[in-house]
């Protein structure tokens, strides 16, 4: 920007773009992307704009004035956005000079001429922001798994870059009805889309609604059980997990996490004695412990937004060979929903303590559920969580003695067990019951599902 050249461009309409970019980038809509926030706004228009009306250099200037955002952010982030979009647009500006576009107003004759460069600075622009922002995560080590964080998933945020293409071919449409109408142009052309951002904030703020309320509920089954503080959350997690690893969609990923969070809302209607049990349960103990995912389904049916979600509360304990509760589904008779929370709610159950044993490893974990596959399990379902863990690792969570030192012991007082390390599923010696021995999904004691 400080080499220029500055000639030949129009000082009244760089300033008027300049403006232009500040307000919306200003009101940037944040979005969810896989449970993360994202924003995207109409400035990438407003810059596409300006690479025709003002040239590289002005395009540039344009873009570096993203420093200048009505938001709360830090200095060290305004540099590097306006960095980041002053480098998108002098190199978009050359790009679109070099295939024949042209500075200014564009007429009437320059049409469809024009449309080929700049679909190819629309196409560079997007390549080189997600470059940008993807070298800064990799600096920052937002791609790689670390204690307490999983790293980034690409495809959320390949997405959203894609679908800001469509804000991006808008510019021309500005620049051809520059001329005639001048700074009204951007209204004209922006203000339908300044209307769907506002709806669309509505539908983010009622996603994030839902999400607070389900969370609460989650927090409600959990007070039943101290060994189960953020069970609900994990299983939503690596529900999620398995299901954006399948390549499902956004959406349904989310309605499939939904599901997890709620797969055990029906333990609301499960004695809590019978739920802190330590030692084995008597037959109606199980039988009160089996009813759990009908009384989960009846709890929260009318809940409209879960959608998909109830089925996957409702079938989550089936198991592929029939022997699963409350229906006895076979095979695919299943839901695929279910099948997912299956996988994630034994893998997160054989990964954390729990009053009856400690946790497992997550390499012991991983065997056991391989060797369950294809009686227990979906296959499918179960390398997909390997394929999810072994790229983004899985926190395992730190329970300590609960109140009144009860980890470990028996219904008879027995001293606790604290320091016995977890059984290992490929020996099996006695007293010992694997996920197999279930007669469903679950983590079991004596032969019986909890």
């Amino acid at each position: 920007m400080l080499v220029g050249p500055y000639t030949g461009i129009d000082v009244g309409t760089l300033v008027l773009m300049v403006v232009l970019f500040v307000v919306a980038e200003s009101i940037s809509t944040h979005v969810l992307v896989d449970v993360k926030e994202a924003g995207i706004s109409p400035s990438s228009a407003v810059a596409l704009a300006a690479v025709v009306l003002v040239g590289p250099v002005g395009a540039a200037v344009v873009g570096f004035s993203c420093c200048l955002t009505l938001r709360r952010q830090a200095l060290v982030k305004r540099t590097f956005n306006g960095a980041q979009y002053a480098i998108a647009g002098f190199a978009t500006g050359h790009v679109y000079l070099l295939l024949g576009g042209t500075v200014g107003v564009p007429n009437q004759s320059d049409f469809p001429g024009i449309v080929l460069p700049y679909v190819v600075a629309v196409l560079t622009y997007t390549l080189l922001n997600s470059l940008l922002i993807g070298a800064l995560m990799w600096c920052l080590g937002l791609t790689r798994a670390t204690p307490g964080r999983r790293p980034q998933r690409w495809r959320p945020l390949i997405a959203l870059e894609v679908t800001s293409i469509g804000y991006q071919m808008l510019g021309l449409a500005i620049a051809a009805i520059w001329g005639a109408v001048g700074i009204v142009a951007p209204l004209l052309i922006l203000l339908p889309l300044f209307i769907a951002r506002w709806t669309f904030g509505q539908q983010t703020a009622e996603a994030r609604a839902h999400e607070a309320t389900l969370a609460t509920l989650c927090q409600a089954v959990e007070t039943k059980d101290y060994y189960t503080r953020g069970h609900c959350m994990r299983v939503a997690e690596g529900s999620a997990m398995i299901a954006a690893e399948l390549g499902m969609s956004a959406e349904r990923v989310q309605k499939i996490r939904y599901a997890g969070m709620l797969h055990d809302i029906g333990k609301l209607g499960v004695p809590t004695k019978v739920i802190q049990k330590t030692g084995k349960l008597t037959d109606d103990e199980y039988a009160a412990i089996k009813l759990h995912p009908t009384r989960g389904y009846e709890i929260v049916r009318e809940i409209s937004f879960l959608d998909e979600a109830l089925a996957g509360i409702r079938h989550h304990h089936e198991r592929l060979d029939g022997r699963g509760y409350p229906m006895g589904l076979v095979g695919m008779e299943i839901p695929e929903s279910a099948r997912i929370i299956s996988v994630a709610d034994v893998f997160d159950c054989l990964t954390s303590t729990r009053s009856y044993r400690n946790a497992w490893s997550v390499e012991d974990a991983i065997a056991e559920l391989r060797r369950c596959a294809g009686t227990q399990f979906d296959p499918r379902m179960v390398e997909a969580l390997v394929r999810a863990v072994s790229r983004e690792g899985w926190q395992t969570p730190d329970i300590t003695e609960p109140p009144g030192g009860r980890y470990g012991a028996t219904e008879d007082g027995d001293a606790p067990a604290t320091g016995v390390p977890a059984p290992s599923p490929s020996k099996n010696g006695a007293g010992t019951a694997t996920v197999a021995e279930s007669t469903s999904a679950g983590v079991v004691t004596g032969g019986q599902d909890r």
